[in-house]
């Protein structure tokens, strides 16, 4: 299905330098992230890329924060521009959820405000019991203002 496209799990095959810029000059949640929160996320999490299969670079990323049993969030996806289009976005998602389903969570979480219609495809739904969510900022952060 995705044969100019390489999958990886493996936290060694990430660009992280490419990945921290990316996040940190192109994302709208992570813009401004230091190197140092950057390197701390990814220690704390499963980290995902794709690659380009002839090329090796790699041109998205993702990472999910779980404890192994019970509850994962994915967080971080992000796609090279230059790659949009390509089914990168597709890819990654499809090589998070094979990776995630052995483990039987029981509910798996993230945040979008520009990609419902990806996720969707792969179960995701809007939540039917906000009202039971909670949310705290951390010191120096602040809500979106809408």
């Amino acid at each position: 299905m995705f044969t100019d496209l390489v999958f990886s799990a493996d936290p060694d095959a990430m660009d992280v330098e490419r990945v921290h810029r990316w996040l940190a000059e192109e994302s709208y949640w992570a813009r401004d992230r230091t190197r140092e929160a950057h390197d701390a996320a990814m220690a704390g999490s499963r980290n995902y890329g794709v690659f380009d299969a002839d090329t090796r670079q790699q041109l998205g990323y993702a990472r999910a924060i779980t404890d192994g049993a019970t509850f994962a969030w994915i967080a971080d996806v992000f796609v090279d521009p230059a790659a949009r289009g390509r089914g990168v976005g597709k890819c990654i998602m499809t090589g998070i959820i094979e990776d995630l389903e052995p483990l039987g969570l029981k509910r798996t979480a993230l945040f979008t405000e520009d990609a419902h219609g990806l996720y969707e495809q792969f179960g995701f739904r809007q939540l039917t019991d906000p009202e039971s969510w909670m949310l705290r900022w951390g010191i120096g952060y602040a809500p979106p203002a809408h």
